[in-house]
């Protein structure tokens, strides 16, 4: 005993170190080392025993419960019956004996390790576990003790970790499923017990003039007086500690839903005692100034509250009253969370069977009595204010249920007479645009998004009565539409719009204001789509509103010399002029969001409304370029200069929107009267035309170029190069290289003069293109584009000195992107549009192939060459010919030496890496093309691959590279596949299953080999992709039947996949990887049984022949893929439990 007690002593002492913040590393390492040791020992147990009896020390007492838990989990197999027996007996009396002066984490884990001993024991050993467990539940002064067990046998036994065998764990879930019952039953006894004892039973005052408004809106909801009595009774007085208890059991049912199918054993009473409890979620509370108040019945004033001034007895405890506390109110609300997460955890379940439908629907009856209290208005609260004040995480749990119900229960409940959708969706409204913040708000626009989805998809399904559906909705949509746009606009919403941030980018690189507008546009858009033409005539009216004070403007401009000054100066105008403007802004952009709801089958029937829009908007676009609102002074600079340009741009953008709608209206109208259109779009092209200058603000330039772009490659008019405004642009870009556009503009304006030449007319025949005019006209274009580039030719040959290969770089750098840019324009076009594409570039191209010696050392510079090649071979190849294309390839693997490659590829994640990127991905193309052309070339280009790329990249990670190097791969054999395998057609027909007749098997080999070795490194992209790359030839290919793979690489493969899958590296990709090593077992399912199986097992380290056994036998002989998965993810999950409890048993154990 003295020693155990000086061993205690020690112990604490050694703890007390070890944490003290003046224990240097060193010695903190030498104290585990210590601690390690003695846990090793055996019956170290014993000793911990006796510290947890005799400590007050916490650390003590967490190191004894890990020498426990580690006893429990690992060794366990070896550890003597007797002392099992006696861990078992002493465990659960210390708990009891000292639960109550253990502080709650020492508690909840001594729990765990009695769980931990229950998981390995019960009920063969250890029969009385839950039993003991139940009973713990039934005593009232240890029923939270046994709470906290039964959670974390919940946690621990139902979806244990794999250090179980999967038979171990089949029984588990089966034992605890036959309990369920009972403990369901214990539960709800105690719920209502509780809410029973301390229920309001003095009479209440009468209810308060406001409160039957709501009950009858969902009066249809509570057919019988069931519900109306069940859920309008009192609220109940609960003390602290019935709080924590009933906290605890609605924890303890949260879980139990998490993985208990729903079933009648979820009864209606147990329903009704959770949400007894999701009520003090919403039970609003007011801090009382005199004296003490109680919560009063639902029905007696909206919040939950007495009426003022008046104070009742309770009958909780012989009429004493309940003092309300901050404290009190956090664990109250706490209890509504727990109860709002155990209704959750049922709804979120999609499979619901017949005789738990019923369930369903009082569940959401009863739910959507607590929305009516949560969106009940009275004389003392606006919904808002209450919302304000509830509980942030319970209108969270909330929320989450309003989707559950909507994304996955909506279809069943419906259409159900017992439920009053349309009633729902005013309360939804109602909840939905009183949030207290904007994560919020936008958790329920969500709701309505999936809704409008539901209802768009049923109405599609249900042509016939389409109508009645949607006017069954319409009020609530149009109330909908009519919210979310006010709430987007300043004039109904400034002080909320002006909280939002529209500067700080998020990771999807929208400020916190563009998201919210687009947001609210979605659900517009939505709206749209079911009532076309009662949105349009909601949002056109307040658009025009906002134009006519925009267009208003040019009344206030002052000129006075050079300068121009807006002339509204007063604090409360710049005020209103920036809201109106603001508000325009995103008008503008929710019209542009609508202009795919005008085109297409619609076009006709809508060609009114939307000729109204694109007649605005190109009004607006014009008078902006026309009075240059964007370069006028104003009172406030920084406020209403932006906005100015944002409108301006907004105006630009939403115009190009429409651009496929003014396509149509050009493919209607061709043979008609056009001149509405021509004068459409020429005043378009003269809005754009004087904002392509350097001098306008990029923002606006980039909206006006972007607009011209989609002109030119969508609408594509005829007339459009004849427009005195299209000239203009032609001549700033072909002759002003002084005053040059930033590089983004530049190239767009470029893409859109090139486009108007190359691109076919719409509606008109060949022999009306005017090719031989567009072919000398784009000839010109890019001759004047690249007239600075083809000059470098003559330096080819030359040593260039630094200065004058800094120029070069400049004019490369800024020329092959533009030219870049409009061959991928093109790249889908007609062969005629391609073709004068590639005669106008033919010079440019020679160019860029001469200099790419010169600049083969600066992989920045050859990173932009290999990028426009890239383009060229992808666009072009047919175009630029064999004998060009075979010039450039050659060319391309003569730089490309082995050291050249080392070099670039060692440069990680730089320029270097993505130059050998493309450079692969230009090889990918050529192995791609069809025909004999490029095929001199496979050998050089799989020897690059296998001989030079490969074992740079083997080692390290370059994962971009590999990437590549493995797609050149796949495409190699892919398209090449006779390259290596001659079979031919008349010999398959003859024998059948032909042998293979193979060609450039070391080549076959090593690819297949790279492929192999890829599986055994850790990255899981390049694990992905390569494992799709084998199933893709193998479906397409019959890889895994070809007689060399089959004979000599199936087994690797499969034993490679089986490892990975035992080690866990790459679990995420757990279903691919067993997919693929069905599909390679079912070449030849015997062997794979006769010959793999126990080849594997027996090359398993660190199991035992009788283990091996087991493991074979449960590996059942099936050929169907679930089958064959199951038993995959059995012998995995086995191999790694035995494994694990073979690793911790002490050296020398008997296994029994």
């Amino acid at each position: 005993m003295a020693s155990e007690e000086a061993s205690l002593r020690a112990l604490e002492s050694l703890m007390t170190e070890f944490f003290h913040s003046c224990t240097t590393n060193e010695r903190k390492r030498e104290i585990e080392e210590l601690l390690n040791n003695f846990a090793q020992q055996t019956g170290a147990w014993r000793h911990c025993l006796f510290f947890l009896s005799n400590t007050r020390n916490e650390y003590v007492m967490m190191y004894s419960l890990t020498v426990f838990e580690n006893l429990v989990n690992k060794m366990w197999l070896g550890v003597a019956s007797q002392d099992k027996m006696e861990i078992r007996s002493c465990l659960p009396k210390l708990l009891l004996a000292q639960h109550k002066a253990m502080p709650y984490f020492i508690r909840n884990k001594l729990c765990k390790v009695i769980v931990d001993i229950g998981r390995q024991d019960w009920p063969m050993f250890y029969h009385d576990f839950f039993t003991n467990t139940l009973q713990l539940i039934q005593s009232p002064a240890l029923a939270s003790l046994g709470l906290v067990l039964l959670k974390t046998t919940s946690e621990e036994l139902a979806c244990p970790r794999e250090d179980l065998s999967v038979a171990r764990k089949d029984e588990l879930r089966k034992l605890l499923l036959e309990q369920v019952p009972t403990v369901l039953g214990l539960l709800t006894g105690i719920l209502e017990t509780y809410w029973d004892k301390h229920n309001v039973i003095a009479s209440t005052p009468p209810p308060s003039p406001t409160s039957g408004e709501s009950v009858e809106l969902l009066g249809s909801l509570f057919q019988g007086s069931q519900y109306s009595k069940l859920l309008c009774q009192p609220m109940a007085a609960l003390d602290n500690e019935s709080q924590q208890l009933c906290c605890l059991v609605l924890e303890c049912l949260a879980h139990l839903f998490s993985w208990i199918p729903l079933s009648t054993s979820i009864t209606p009473t147990l329903l009704a005692s959770i949400f007894h409890f999701a009520r003090f979620g919403c039970d609003l509370r007011t801090k009382a100034k005199t004296g003490s108040f109680i919560s009063s019945s639902t029905s007696s004033s909206s919040n939950g509250q007495l009426n003022p001034g008046t104070l009742a007895p309770t009958s909780n405890g012989g009429g004493r009253t309940l003092q309300q506390s901050e404290g009190n109110k956090v664990d109250r609300a706490r209890l509504g969370v727990m109860a709002m997460t155990c209704v959750n955890e049922l709804v979120s379940k999609n499979c619901v069977p017949l005789d738990f439908e019923e369930y369903l629907l009082r569940m959401f009856q009863q739910t959507f009595f607590l929305l009516q209290r949560l969106t009940r208005e009275n004389n003392a609260h606006t919904v808002k204010s209450r919302l304000q004040e509830l509980d942030e995480s319970y209108l969270e749990k909330f929320t989450d249920f309003l989707r559950l119900f909507v994304s996955v229960h909506l279809r069943r409940i419906e259409s159900s007479p017992q439920f009053p959708i349309v009633e729902f969706l005013a309360l939804l409204f109602k909840y939905t645009f009183n949030q207290p913040n904007h994560e919020g708000y936008f958790a329920c626009l969500d709701i309505w998004s999936v809704f409008l989805d539901f209802l768009t998809t049923k109405i599609k399904s249900r042509l016939a009565d389409r109508e009645s559906v949607l006017n069954r909705y319409k009020d609530a949509l149009v109330l909908l539409l009519r919210e979310v746009l006010n709430r987007i606009q300043f004039r109904y919403n400034q002080a909320q719009l002006e909280e939002l941030d529209d500067e700080t980018l998020d990771d999807d690189q929208q400020t916190e204001w563009q998201k919210y507008l687009r947001h609210s546009l979605e659900v517009v858009a939505k709206v749209m789509e079911l009532l076309p033409s009662h949105a349009f005539s909601t949002l056109f009216p307040v658009l025009q509103e906002n134009l006519d004070v925009y267009l208003g403007l040019q009344q206030f401009i002052v000129t006075t010399g050079t300068s121009r000054r807006l002339n509204i100066t007063a604090e409360n105008d710049c005020r209103r002029l920036h809201c109106s403007l603001r508000d325009l802004s995103s008008l503008l952009q929710a019209v542009g969001r609508l202009a795919e709801y005008f085109i297409g089958e619609v076009f006709a029937a809508r060609f009114n409304d939307a000729l109204a829009v694109v007649e605005r908007l190109v009004e607006v676009t014009c008078y902006g370029s026309q009075i240059s609102l964007y370069d006028l002074e104003t009172a406030v600079p920084s406020v209403l200069k932006p906005d100015l340009i944002d409108v301006h741009a907004q105006a630009l953008a939403a115009l190009q929107a429409y651009s496929h709608w003014l396509a149509q209206f050009y493919s209607e109208v061709h043979r008609q009267n056009q001149s509405r259109f021509i004068n459409l779009i020429t005043s378009a092209v003269d809005a754009s035309s004087p904002l392509i200058t350097a001098k306008v603000p990029e923002k606006l330039l980039l909206s006006a170029c972007h607009l011209m772009v989609s002109i030119t490659s969508t609408v594509r008019p005829v007339f459009l190069v004849t427009l005195p405004a299209v000239q203009n642009i032609f001549n700033l870009i072909t002759e002003n290289q002084t005053r040059r556009l930033p590089q983004e503009a530049h190239m767009l304006v470029c893409r859109a003069l090139s486009n108007m030449l190359l691109l076919p007319w719409p509606n008109l025949p060949e022999s009306e293109q005017q090719w031989q005019t567009r072919s000398s006209n784009h000839a010109s274009l890019l001759t004047a584009l690249t007239r600075d580039y083809r000059i470098l030719r003559g330096t080819a040959n030359l040593p260039p000195r630094r200065p004058d290969l800094d120029d070069m770089k400049t004019v490369l750098q800024q020329t092959l992107p533009v030219l870049r840019d409009i061959v991928d324009s093109i790249s889908g076009e007609s062969t005629k549009s391609r073709q004068i594409c590639y005669q106008s570039l033919q010079e440019s191209v020679q160019v860029s192939l001469s200099l790419f010696p010169v600049f083969i050392q600066q992989p920045d510079v050859t990173d932009e060459m290999l990028a426009f090649f890239l383009t060229l071979f992808q666009a072009l190849r047919v175009q630029m010919g064999v004998p060009f294309t075979g010039q450039i390839i050659h060319t391309f693997l003569s730089m490309f030496t082995r050291e050249q490659l080392a070099a670039s590829i060692l440069q990680e994640g730089c320029a270097g890496c993505r130059v050998v990127q493309k450079f692969l991905k230009i090889l990918q193309v050529v192995v791609q093309e069809p025909g004999q052309a490029f095929k001199p070339f496979l050998p050089s280009i799989l020897s690059l691959c296998m001989e030079q790329v490969y074992p740079i990249v083997a080692e390290r990670s370059s994962p971009d590279v590999k990437a590549e190097m493995f797609e050149l791969l796949y495409q190699i054999l892919h398209q090449n596949w006779r390259y290596f395998f001659k079979t031919s057609v008349l010999a398959s027909v003859q024998r059948g299953a032909a042998e293979d007749t193979m060609e450039n098997e070391a080549q076959f080999t090593a690819a297949m080999q790279a492929f192999g070795q890829s599986f055994l490194q850790p990255d899981i992209h390049i694990f992905k992709q390569n494992l799709c790359y084998l199933e893709s030839l193998n479906s397409k290919h019959k890889l895994y039947h070809r007689k060399l793979f089959r004979t000599s690489m199936l087994f690797h493969f499969i034993n490679v996949l089986l490892q990975v899958l035992l080690h866990k590296s790459h679990d995420l990709l757990q279903e691919e990887i067993t997919l693929a090593i069905y599909n390679m077992a079912s070449v030849d399912f015997d062997a794979f049984y006769s010959a793999f199986m126990p080849e594997f097992l027996n090359g398993c380290q660190g199991v035992d022949a009788n283990q091996r056994a087991v493991l074979a036998r449960n590996f059942k002989l099936e050929r169907d893929l679930p089958s064959f998965t199951q038993s995959v993810h059995r012998l995995v999950n086995d191999l790694r439990y035995y494994r694990l409890c073979n690793s911790s048993l002490p050296t020398g154990t008997v296994k029994l």
